[in-house]
């Protein structure tokens, strides 16, 4: 009998650390590049902003590009009243820039919503994973609190 409950708890721990938090870390992991994302995107709403507040969307821009590992270099936009914006899957789409604040806004909400069933799916893998712990505690006839150390005097 005590051969079985060890095979099975030995069964149910592979389980949670092979299955459930492998899962887990898929799935946060995704979460993070869709945050990193939203963060671009939430990035050039604030440049387009500042582009249409200083009136800088009718003329020529100078600017700086980051064209790698903190390298930069000096550009002029010859006419800032257009943007390329990344749509998805390598496409790029020009938009003006009242129409590149509108898709932002429309694809941070949708990111958004992403990262929210994410978020609940992680919650609940992490509930499976608490849900395997107590039946291997139960399993293994384990007390549910252990005793409680804290009032002990220590000196």
């Amino acid at each position: 009998m005590a051969k079985d409950v060890s095979a099975k708890v030995t069964e149910y721990e592979k389980f949670v650390n092979e299955v459930l938090r492998r899962d887990l870390k898929n799935v946060l992991d995704t979460r993070d590049e869709i945050y990193g994302k939203i963060a671009e995107y939430l990035e050039l709403k604030t440049v387009i902003e500042k582009i249409q507040d200083s009136e800088l969307g009718s003329g020529e821009l100078k600017t700086k590009i980051d064209l790698g590992c903190n390298f930069y270099v000096q550009a002029k936009v010859p006419d800032a009243s257009k943007i390329f914006v990344q749509v998805g899957f390598g496409f790029f789409v020009e938009f003006t820039l009242a129409e590149a604040l509108k898709f932002i806004d429309k694809k941070v909400k949708h990111l958004t919503e992403s990262t929210d069933k994410l978020t609940k799916n992680s919650a609940q893998i992490k509930a499976h994973i608490k849900l395997v712990y107590e039946g291997l505690r139960e399993l293994q006839n384990l007390q549910k609190d252990a005793p409680d150390d804290s009032g002990r005097i220590v000196w």
